[in-house]
């Protein structure tokens, strides 16, 4: 009998702090309070009140909410100064921040006040008036201590978010991962939809005639992993179809080529591996 099949088995976390510290029952915050009026701060506000939580704010930076715990919804570069200013306040046990990439030593300021910190990163983008759907998103966790980090998870799965434990040192391939998967993401379809201005559509147009290839190749992805989902000419091998493109492209805007033959070259690399898959099936 051969080996069982796990190159798309779901995830399953190892007990992290987070874990080992909820099953001794470190309480989860009663209340929180959130600094940072942008688009984060104002959608955790009202996603926690939502599910049940004493909320706080979103207030100003400046400002110091009260809260068991205090979540930081600034700017990376302005962590540590809203840090300073909420260290101590009304009480917190915890402070906080939303940053995926920051690591927990910027807020010092709070520490040396005796608070511990955490941090609750939503695997989530926000763009756009709409709060984004945050049930069933991951969210990047971490603490000072173990309690700290068990109070980041429960504040996560009020959420319905799947919290994940991220060391400080891992955090930046973290970060660049989901800015890989969603910022650059939309790099991509910002350039398709330039590139098809050479078949003469306007860039509206272009966007209502991709935007159901897209979901669907992400669907495709999410089902059967990136090697079962590529199609298209250099999955086929179809040369003649790359260099025809690789024209077209240099046409509309010779800047764009550079991009093309990295993402040509990354591509064959994943068919490739497709390949390898296949025959060893």
């Amino acid at each position: 009998m051969g080996e069982p099949d796990t190159r798309h088995a779901p995830h399953t976390p190892l007990p992290g702090a987070a874990e080992i510290a909820a099953t001794v029952g470190v309480p989860e915050p009663h209340s929180l309070g959130i600094v940072g009026r942008g688009r984060v701060g104002t959608a955790l506000a009202r996603a926690f009140r939502e599910a049940g939580l004493a909320v706080d704010g979103p207030a100003g930076r400046g400002e110091a909410p009260s809260g068991e715990a205090v979540l930081l919804c600034v700017p990376d570069a302005e962590i540590p100064a809203a840090a300073a200013v909420v260290a101590g306040a009304r009480g917190a046990r915890l402070v906080g921040h939303a940053s995926g990439a920051t690591p927990l030593s910027v807020m010092d300021p709070a520490r040396r006040a005796g608070t511990e910190l955490f941090g609750l990163h939503p695997l989530q983008t926000f763009a756009g008036a709409v709060p984004p759907a945050l049930a069933g998103a991951g969210c990047a966790i971490a603490g000072s201590t173990p309690a700290a980090a068990a109070a980041a998870a429960g504040l996560a799965r009020r959420l319905g978010m799947e919290a994940l434990e991220i060391a400080d040192a891992q955090r930046a391939s973290y970060h660049a991962a989901a800015s890989i998967a969603s910022n650059f993401l939309v790099t991509l379809e910002a350039t398709a939809e330039a590139v098809a201005a050479g078949a003469g559509l306007a860039r509206g147009d272009a966007r209502a005639m991709l935007v159901p290839l897209v979901r669907q190749t992400v669907d495709n992805w999410a089902a059967v992993g990136p090697e079962q989902a590529l199609t298209g000419p250099v999955a086929r091998g179809d040369e003649a179809t790359l260099a025809s493109q690789r024209t077209a492209v240099a046409a509309v805007d010779p800047a764009l080529v550079v991009l093309f033959d990295a993402l040509v070259e990354r591509t064959r690399s994943l068919a490739a591996a497709h390949a390898s898959l296949e025959a060893a099936a």
